[in-house]
């Protein structure tokens, strides 16, 4: 394993927990990792992908690979939010989740985590950043819960 892919998967069980780290990056795959000028890691893609991108401030932005890597690895309510049918076709073409429309939220989401928006039977809609703590997403009637980066097409 080389230096950097046993950075990134620290950076993964940090961020996201232990599962995290062998569901992104699996020692046995081939990954892309695009660098920038300085050196440091950017964007990680394996054949099937975006993974995520590693962002300045030290932490993954996901992408749709990597967020199908994590739901299908994490704990069924680990960093998820679910929202009912009516948001899916939005949140599909990357539209934001609002809060009225949360059905169940992670409780230990914090605003700006990086959060798997799914339908209430485990079904991957989109992957975003938290606006909103998990708490907050389904106390309040109003506003974003989940600014989306990218929808799942169906």
């Amino acid at each position: 394993m080389t230096a950097d892919l046993a950075d990134l998967r620290t950076i993964a069980r940090y961020q996201f927990g232990d599962d995290a780290a062998e569901a992104l990056f699996p020692t046995d795959e081939p990954l892309d990792v695009t660098r920038t000028t300085s050196g440091r890691p950017r964007q990680i893609h394996a054949e099937a992908g975006r993974i995520a991108t590693y962002e300045r401030d030290g932490r993954f932005r996901l992408g749709i690979e990597g967020g199908r890597r994590l739901n299908n690895a994490l704990p069924d309510t680990s960093y998820r939010v679910v929202v009912g049918e009516e948001s899916d076709p939005f949140v599909r073409e990357g539209r934001n989740a609002f809060a009225k429309f949360v059905q169940h939220a992670d409780k230990t989401i914090r605003p700006r985590d990086e959060v798997l928006v799914t339908r209430d039977d485990g079904t991957l809609l989109g992957v975003g950043r938290a606006e909103l703590a998990g708490e907050g997403m389904l106390a309040f009637e109003t506003g974003m819960a989940v600014k989306m980066r990218d929808g799942v097409e169906s």
